[in-house]
This record gives C-alpha cells, structure tokens and sequence, in this order.
C-alpha cells in the first residue's frame, strides 16, 4: 500500500524556516499503531493525518508526535491546510478541520494563511516555582498554568540565555512549558519545551499562542500582536483576537519541502476506531 506524503516548513515564507511538518493525506484512517509508527519513522516534531468528510470544505485531522497523540498542534494543521489549498482543492479558500478538541478553521488570503483557534487564558500559578527554579535556571517574574506552563520573564535576553535541563522538564505533567517576555522588536518573544513529546525544543509552536495572545493582550492592552519564537528556525506570526476575544487568528505563511510516497505493508493497515 502507498501513500503520498507532504513535508511542509509551516509559519516560514521559505524552506528551511518556520517548522516543519510531515502531512499525510488519508482516504480512510489507519490504524492508531501504524500512524504512529509513520511519526517515529520520521521523528519529525509533528505528522498530521487527515480524511475528507462529506462536506465540501470539512476534514477530519489528528497529530502525532514521534512519541504520542497530541490534543492539538498549530503548526502542522497550518501544513495541512497549504496541502489541501495546493494540491487536493484548489477551489477552496476556507476550511474546517474537526478534531478531538473541537473545530478549527484555516482561511487563505493570496499566500498567507490564518489559523482560527479558541482562545484559552491561562491561570496564574505559584505551585512549581521551585521545580522551574531548578529545570530552567531562572527564576520567572510569573507563572500560569494552562494548556501548557507559561513562565514570564523580565527581557527578551533573558528569554534567549535561559539553558534547560530537559531531561528534568520530562516530568511535568501538562504538555510543555514555554517561557516569554516582551520583546524588543515584537510585543512579545518566546521559547516552548516539550521533552515529554519528545520535543526538547520546538521551532514555531502556534498552539502555544491561544494562551500566549490571550495573555500578553491583555498586558499590553491590545488585541493584534506580532510574535517571534526565538528558536533556529523561529519566524514572525502575528496573533489577533477576534469574536470578542473567544478565538485568537494566528497568521502566517508556508512553503513545500518535500513530496513522496510512504510503502506500507498490507497486513498491518487497518480502520481506526477513534472517534471524536
């Protein structure tokens, strides 16, 4: 059995920026083992998998990491969104894509495309300070806790120096933890760790912005925001809250790598009986 597969460097307006993710598109779903065996093989950071629904503009997608499932990732579902856009519909300029958290929505506008996510406020949080102490090598000014653990810091150069011992952040028990502060030339900056996914570092992680814009907002007191995530391959995104500060826009481009075939054994390709 062969499959096509997509490497596509999302949030970057050339290759080898922003992050890159493995796209899979799917007639019908394999079992959960196999798509997790194609995202280890790969061991790229995320390998979005999705099957067109009987709608026109509907599809299903999941995210795996090369370790596990993951409840949501931004930057892959903008990849998926550019695949669909470019190579299977080219007729369409908005889509909805049904996921274990609820919808999503991607919206194209010439080359730049717009992922709508539910906006999440995180909580402040005082229980782990000592443990970030540890594991990050700086105290923060603030600490939330929501999808992830967010640590806010003084100054962007602290944000770049800080050197953490992944190995500890393992044990956290939310996905990740990223750390920010507002930046020189951006509103605000930030870093996002997620060893326990397998990920120490991730390049671009649109995700972590339905907290991050919600938050930093509200700081700045204003509702479009330009970000950068000061990783290797970090870019420019810019966020914006819209439907009264329920949704958060997280706008970027995307650029093509790679198209393949993947070659899969027969036996071991199965329905899914995951449902949403």
């Amino acid at each position: 059995m062969t499959l096509d597969i997509y490497q596509v460097d999302a949030f970057a307006d050339q290759v080898f920026k922003g992050n890159p993710a493995l796209i899979c598109p799917l007639d019908n779903w394999l079992s959960d083992e196999m798509m997790q065996k194609i995202a280890s093989e790969h061991a790229s950071s995320e390998t979005a998998f999705f099957v067109k629904e009987d709608k026109k503009n509907h599809y299903h997608i999941r995210w795996f990491s090369p370790k596990k499932e993951v409840e949501l990732c931004g930057h892959a579902t903008l990849a998926a969104a550019y695949i669909i856009f470019n190579f299977i519909d080219t007729s369409l300029s908005h889509i909805i894509f049904n996921a274990i958290g609820g919808e999503l929505e991607v919206t194209k506008n010439d080359d730049a495309l717009s992922l709508i996510l539910q906006a999440h406020m995180p909580t402040i949080d005082d229980e782990y300070h000592t443990l970030f102490n540890a594991t990050i090598g700086e105290e923060p000014l603030r600490v939330f806790k929501g999808l992830d653990y967010i640590l806010v810091y003084d100054n962007e150069e602290i944000i770049k120096n800080i050197k953490p011992r992944f190995d500890a952040l393992k044990s956290l028990d939310l996905r990740g933890i990223c750390i920010t502060a507002k930046g020189t030339d951006h509103d605000f900056v930030y870093r996002f760790f997620a060893p326990k996914l397998g990920v120490d570092e991730d390049f671009i992680t649109g995700s972590a912005c339905t907290s991050l814009a919600p938050l930093w907002a509200k700081m700045l007191n204003k509702e479009k925001l330009s970000s950068a995530q000061l990783s290797q391959r970090g870019n420019t995104i810019i966020c914006e809250l819209i439907d009264q500060e329920q949704r958060v826009s997280i706008t970027g481009k995307a650029s093509l790598f790679l198209k393949g075939k993947i070659y899969l054994p027969s036996e071991e390709t199965s329905s899914s009986n995951k449902t949403l």
